[in-house]
């Protein structure tokens, strides 16, 4: 941990029911602030989506009862455990109480969203990559004394890391497109501030089709990619994007109504907060075009999930963790 510079380190887990709107969302933080004087913590999240109802909390946890193991995914904060293949743990609020004991299955073949030669980089300064793409859970969820039975939802185990979150940006994924199992895709559009410089947006995606992957992840691809995002002002959040490689072309739309989000406040390491903007049960819709061959369309009622980081106040969406 860079505790020097501030750091974070996140794992998060999340997954679809197979048919229907509900999703889960379980993430867990080590936190080391820039700030000397201000404490290092864990942050247990848990959040369940069903349809319009939404359950969501956060925990902190003293870094006295925060451990990291020798192995790739091993974690506990807390009462909370993690590793490669399980997770068990809990999460209080004044309001809400969830607790889980799942198991998850699938083969650890990593996707990154950033080229491989940007982790050794110092810019970005948020990294990320898919540990488990096609993740199978199963267990039990507990939301405020109601158990909730997993049985084959379908998601994907991830980890983030850095010195800075990045400072705007709109996220997509999804594991298993509603006629198309196998199809696996992340996206992001996003922006970056350099003291009072912004950088231009861009835009990066991975295409996972079965065996083969398709990216669109270059600077030059993600600069000259295109990608909009838009705050509602019909009571939808709208996300468009299209992705040029040679010979090849991505395009999707990520579409879920703001009562189906909710907001989380992020601490950043350098100082202040960030807003999180959280939704597992969106809509999207993508095409990929490849030279002379049929274009191949792929889409899912409510099984993407679509996150917007920002700063801004004007977007009308509870949050669960105020913090200031």
């Amino acid at each position: 941990m860079e505790s020097q510079k501030g750091h974070y380190e996140s794992y998060f887990l999340r997954a679809n029911h197979p048919t229907e709107p509900k999703a889960f969302w379980i993430r867990y933080t080590l936190f080391v602030p820039k700030d000397a004087d201000q404490a290092a913590i864990g942050e247990v999240w848990a959040i369940y989506f069903h349809g319009d109802r939404i359950v969501a909390v956060q925990e902190d946890i003293p870094f006295n009862a925060c451990r990291i193991g020798n192995t790739p995914v091993d974690l506990t904060l807390g009462q909370s455990r993690l590793e490669r293949h399980s997770l068990q743990g809990q999460a209080n609020s004044q309001q809400h109480r969830l607790t889980w004991d799942l198991t998850y299955q699938g083969t650890p073949r990593p996707l990154l969203l950033l080229p491989e030669s940007f982790y050794a980089r110092p810019l970005p300064k948020a990294k990320s990559l898919v540990g488990v793409p096609h993740a199978c859970f199963s267990g039990q969820l507990e939301v405020d004394g109601e158990t909730i039975d997993i049985k084959d939802w379908l998601g994907s185990e991830n980890h983030n890391w850095g010195s800075k979150h990045t400072d705007e940006y709109a996220w997509g994924q999804i594991s298993g497109f509603d006629q198309a199992p196998d199809v696996f895709l992340e996206v992001a559009t996003a922006r970056i501030h350099l003291g009072p410089l912004r950088s231009p947006w861009m835009t990066l995606a991975v295409l996972r089709l079965g065996g083969q992957e398709s990216h669109f992840n270059s600077l030059f691809q993600a600069v000259s990619n295109h990608g909009t995002y838009r705050f509602p002002s019909n009571g939808e959040f709208e996300w468009q994007f299209t992705c040029q490689g040679k010979g090849v072309r991505l395009s999707g739309r990520f579409t879920a109504p703001s009562r189906h989000f909710v907001g989380l406040h992020y601490r950043n390491p350098p100082g202040g907060i960030h807003t999180c903007l959280n939704c597992k049960i969106a809509k999207a819709e993508i095409s990929l075009e490849e030279d002379e061959q049929p274009i191949q369309r792929f889409s899912t009622q409510h099984r993407a999930a679509f996150e917007i980081l920002t700063g801004s106040d004007q977007h009308g969406v509870p949050i669960a963790n105020p913090k200031t």
